[in-house]
């Protein structure tokens, strides 16, 4: 099932300008992928699961659990300055 594509005609419709020595490149290149490509579709996988990695992922993150939070006052305590329940902070922007 050897296909032949020819990068002259392709860069020619995409509008692209190559040089015969690029062309020649990237021909060389093509034909060897698409015989590679050949090559990995001779492997014998029937009954072979498609897979997205190679290797098995797993999600290595804890479970998302609603837990209780510290209190509104004993956050606030932390805050070096406080106008009731915001807190305070300086200012860093001019004229404003």
């Amino acid at each position: 099932m050897s296909q032949k594509i020819d990068v002259a005609e392709v860069a020619e419709q995409a509008r692209i300008a190559l040089t015969p020595e690029e062309k020649d490149t990237f021909q060389r290149q093509l034909e060897s992928i698409l015989s590679y490509a050949e090559r990995i579709g001779e492997l014998g996988l029937d009954g072979v699961e498609p897979t997205l990695h190679g290797n098995p992922r797993v999600n290595v993150l804890r479970d998302d659990v609603v837990v209780p939070s510290v209190g509104r006052d004993c956050f606030l305590s932390n805050a070096p300055e406080r106008n009731d329940a915001e807190i305070r902070l300086p200012k860093i922007v001019e004229d404003a």
